[in-house]
């Protein structure tokens, strides 16, 4: 280890803070990878266990599920969405009026509790890393 005195001290601290927020980044980009895939997945238990009922053959809409993730050089991104059938969660979610008029469909909340549990994963996770 170099020796560090008053005048190199200053730079010997950066070069430290350097590192760690480094190796923070790249662990926090592990967790939002993760948890995200974890997400999907979870998307798609629920989701075939609710809607086996839709005009759809079993699974189809559960399969949809997946996720896109991005890294950049300062942080990573995940996002879950159903590649099958882009608008169909959020009619699901939130309810709509039938195709062909009358009654309205009611909503069947399958995302909200999935979002609940990734964000709260998150959290420990990032408590975890940042913990160390």
């Amino acid at each position: 280890m170099a020796k560090i005195t008053a005048a190199n001290l200053d730079s010997a601290i950066k070069g430290i803070l350097d590192d760690y927020a480094e190796t923070l980044v790249d662990d926090l980009d592990e967790v939002t990878i993760k948890v995200a895939k974890a997400g999907a997945q979870a998307l798609k238990n629920s989701s075939n266990e609710m809607f086996t009922d839709i005009h759809m053959k079993k699974g189809r809409y559960g399969s949809g599920w997946t996720v896109q993730t991005e890294k950049t050089r300062l942080s990573a991104t995940g996002i879950i969405y159903n590649k099958k059938y882009p608008g169909l969660p959020h009619l699901l979610e939130h309810g709509h009026a039938k195709r062909g008029g009358g009654r309205w469909m009611p909503k069947q909340e399958h995302i909200k509790p999935v979002e609940d549990q990734i964000v709260e994963s998150f959290e420990k996770e990032v408590e975890g890393v940042i913990g160390r």
